[in-house]
């Protein structure tokens, strides 16, 4: 008896496909449109490579995980249940602690890099990525990741980030924000202030 194929199939034309390649040398990373962007120690760059649509709800610190610009920038605009973006960062330099409404995974593809959560009691716990390992955060848990590797100062290491959904949100912990308030970063102020 022959196979029989249950799954549909259909040929895709090379001019389609070619709108679902993102050569890395190509893609615009951003620094900026979240919270903690103007935060010293959280320097990083984004790039959104495939999906990450704007959440319904862009307001009060909750936002797209790649912030406002990048999430309207992807390099694969598809929407199929996944987003995949890549970090750029120095060595001691990440975002400050935050939660995903969806699960996020992280994989180390350069350097080492810190991968830290509050665990049951709200303590941080972490744990160290070499190239190619991998974290899976599921929903809810306070996260936030830093390139910790050793070596010259200025040397870029890349993390590569999925995270579910067609639009996912993200928010600071209240923490975060209240040090942001405090440091004079957060809310963002557009234009002079007002007489």
């Amino acid at each position: 008896m022959a196979y029989r194929e249950t799954l549909p199939r259909r040929g895709i034309p090379r001019r389609q496909m070619m709108k679902r390649v993102a050569r890395f040398s190509r893609l615009k990373g951003f620094d900026g449109g979240l919270p903690d962007s103007r935060m010293p120690g959280c320097e990083r760059i984004l790039y959104n490579v495939i999906g990450f649509q704007p959440p319904k709800t862009e307001r009060d610190g909750k936002q797209s995980p790649v912030g406002e610009k990048a999430a309207r920038m992807a390099a694969i605009k598809i929407s199929e249940g996944f987003n995949l973006g890549y970090c750029r960062a120095l060595p001691g330099k990440g975002p400050m602690l935050h939660n995903h409404d969806t699960n996020e995974t992280f994989i180390a593809m350069t350097g080492t890099w810190r991968a830290s959560w509050q665990n049951e009691k709200g303590r941080l716990e972490h744990v160290d990525l070499k190239p190619l390992d991998v974290i899976s955060f599921p929903p809810g848990a306070s996260r936030r990741f830093m390139n910790v590797s050793k070596g010259p100062k200025n040397r870029f290491s890349v993390l590569m980030f999925v995270i579910g959904g067609d639009a996912p949100s993200a928010e600071f912990t209240s923490e975060s924000m209240d040090q942001l308030e405090k440091r004079g970063v957060w809310p963002e102020r557009r234009g002079k202030p007002k007489k």
